[in-house]
């Protein structure tokens, strides 16, 4: 009896202690946050293969390794260590090798080369020495070959050690992470494993990539954009060549829009792609219809396109009856599925939920990653529609997290429109009459969901109410709501921004007199436009953003877009209209929020001159501001330690201001 007294007591002891240990997030937690990716099923579909990025302080980045897992997650083992795991891991056919591409240097020579392990363990091995750039590669069903994606290199000079001058004589001359864009071009290879030998074949001025096998081994199928000026639009179409040196291209596609991601079907007499709904020359706010035609490029079925919503990853079910899909559709992302015989589309499962990737194996189960608010990502199985969660990524980290809950709302826009969104409250706090924080996504052809979102859930354990607002331009609410914002940029967001925000403050659950608002990218652009449009925000953070929007033309990456949807700057039509999207700088003597203002030095998404025109222009008028650039950081941040900074200056920022 005493003895079931004292288990009683130290169980009652440790929950209580477990519980007291609960504690909010602080930015140091980006040292802690786990990033698992790429699941590849073995050919026996016993086994998982996927990568894990940790956190690496001492070295300021993430680290990748390989690890796998049997299907029910009973038995998990590295295959890789101290992050010598290199990208694109993938089984071998026979299911006898890992492969992957490493940029580890051997032999003099630092670019990606492919690798290959033992799957029963042992060292990898360098199997290619390529002097081209490898972008992927893909084994052949027998595994006989693997289909490699190169880029051409330019000769270096190996006497100068000054670096020659960048050339650019392509129209889409910027790319972030990228920088200034040459005109070196990628192509098809294929790789004999048995005698190393590699055949190229594809030639010429223009680039290839999303290439796959044929189901027999024959055929290769591949993307291109082959219209006379390629940098002009987005007119890419899929084409097919043989497996061999010296073989014809066909094209398969004729759509003006794009075509794009070839699946063969098991028996290799179908392909299924994804189609763009508009033929535009810039299909900005666009979204994917999945398709199918066979394999000479007849009987072309268009299978989703009364769905009006975008759709992604098409994966042929066993026997070729049916394809399985994602849908992003208003804060979710589920699975589909159509019936090819009747055409009849079922959501196969989804819910108050994020899933994304989704690989089958030779039993026909299914394989998916699902986050939700209160859980990151990990990979789950499929068996007769319930989910079986395989892998613990940040489990035990989260375990001590006292998480934000978060629940969904929709609110009426002044001009009627119904917009969705997403409330955070700290845990254990009733919301009312909280400090908030507006906090913005980007895109603005993207969409907040039900999935695990570490930044509002840092602010939002750190004692504020947070809203993400799918406002219009957003997908998941079909292509008229994403397009709405056409040429009229800070006009209807700002109104579902400040709808939702009147509607919180109308339920009692937010503090009208102490609100925030922030946002990175185009999130970063709409802190922008509001604060110029209404003074009622005490505080903003605005990332990565815009406002002198003609001095934008010809400093980003977005030329087509400002030639197509804006206009030319030189036409009174065109200058008008970068005028009138300009209204935060040209009107910035209405901001009377203090804001802080960060960017990556080297951004060339949304360069880090807007952001430093916005902050001038408010430094002049004395409103309270603050500019840090990232040294070295392109649009997204990717240095850990500036990450954490980021996170603590949102917090000091607003707290100044809300608290």
């Amino acid at each position: 009896m005493k003895k079931t007294l004292l288990l009683l007591f130290i169980s009652t002891v440790s929950a209580v202690t477990f519980a007291q240990s609960k504690r909010k997030l602080n930015p140091n937690d980006v040292y802690r946050y786990q990033s698992i990716n790429n699941p590849q099923i073995s050919p026996d579909g016993k086994w998982v293969l996927y990568s894990v990025g940790t956190p690496d302080s001492a070295k300021n980045k993430s680290i990748t390794d390989l690890f796998m897992t049997n299907w029910d997650g009973s038995q998990t083992v590295p295959v890789t260590y101290y992050g010598n795991g290199g990208g694109n891991a993938t089984f071998s056919p026979d299911g006898k090798y890992i492969s992957f591409l490493s940029s580890k240097a051997v032999d003099s020579i630092d670019n990606m080369q492919l690798w290959l392990m033992d799957r029963r363990g042992g060292e990898a091995f360098q199997f290619t020495k390529v002097k081209e750039d490898l972008q992927s590669y893909e084994w052949s069903p027998d595994g006989s070959k693997v289909l490699l994606l190169m880029k051409d290199v330019e000769k270096k000079d190996k006497k100068s050690k000054t670096k020659p001058p960048i050339v650019s004589n392509k129209y889409h001359y910027k790319q972030d992470v990228a920088g200034y864009v040459d005109s070196l071009t990628t192509h098809l290879y294929v790789l004999d494993m048995k005698t190393g030998k590699i055949d190229q074949l594809t030639k010429g001025i223009y680039s290839e990539g999303q290439a796959s096998w044929s189901p027999d081994g024959t055929k290769i199928t591949f993307v291109s954009n082959r219209t006379p000026d390629p940098d002009r639009n987005d007119n890419s179409d899929i084409f097919v060549i043989d497996a061999k040196k010296g073989s014809q291209i066909k094209q398969l596609t004729t759509w003006k829009g794009s075509d794009r991601n070839p699946v063969w079907s098991k028996d290799g007499k179908y392909i299924a792609y994804l189609r763009s709904t508009a033929d535009d020359t810039y299909i900005n706010y666009d979204q994917n219809i999945l398709s199918i035609m066979k394999p000479d490029g007849s009987d072309v079925k268009l299978l989703t396109a009364s769905m009006d919503r975008p759709v992604s990853n098409p994966k042929w079910a066993n026997g070729d009856k049916s394809i399985y899909f994602l849908v992003d559709d208003d804060r979710q992302s589920y699975i589909s599925k159509v019936d090819l015989s009747t055409g009849k589309i079922d959501q196969v499962i989804g819910g108050d939920r994020s899933f994304s990737d989704l690989e089958s194996n030779v039993n026909g189960e299914w394989l998916t990653t699902m986050s939700d608010p209160q859980h990151p990502s990990n990979f789950y199985t499929i068996s007769n529609g319930k989910l079986n969660k395989i892998t613990k990524v940040n489990d035990e980290w989260v375990s001590h997290i006292d998480l934000a809950s978060v629940q969904g709302f929709k609110s009426k826009s002044k001009d009627g429109t119904m917009v969705s969104g997403l409330f955070f409250t700290p845990a254990g706090i009733k919301a009312e009459k909280l400090p908030f924080i507006l906090f913005i996504h980007g895109g603005p052809v993207a969409q907040d969901e039900f999935s695990f979102d570490l930044y509002r859930q840092m602010l939002a354990t750190n004692g504020y109410a947070v809203a993400a607002v799918n406002y219009r331009g957003s997908n998941g609410r079909g292509i008229a709501y994403s397009k709405a914002i056409y040429a009229d940029w800070g006009n209807l967001e700002v109104m579902d921004l400040l709808g939702a925000t009147d509607y919180l403050t109308k339920q009692g659950w937010i503090d009208p007199s102490r609100l925030g608002i922030g946002g990175w990218s185009y999130g970063g652009i709409l802190t922008d436009y509001t604060i110029a449009s209404d003074t009622r925000f005490k505080a903003a953070a605005s990332g990565a953003g815009s406002a002198m929007q003609l001095s934008m033309y010809g400093i980003d990456q977005y030329l087509l877009q400002w030639n197509e949807e804006i206009g030319l700057p030189w036409e009174k039509k065109g200058l008008d209209t970068y005028m009138k999207l300009s209204y935060p700088f040209t009107h910035a003597d209405r901001i009377k929020t203090p804001t802080l203002f960060m960017v990556g030095q080297n951004d060339f998404n949304v360069p880090s001159e807007g952001s430093e025109q916005m902050y001038a222009a408010l430094k002049t008028l004395n409103i309270p501001t603050e500019l840090i650039i990232y040294p070295g950081q392109f649009h997204g941040i990717g240095v850990l330690s500036y990450q954490v900074d980021r996170f603590q200056r949102y917090l000091d920022w607003y707290g100044k201001y809300l608290k």
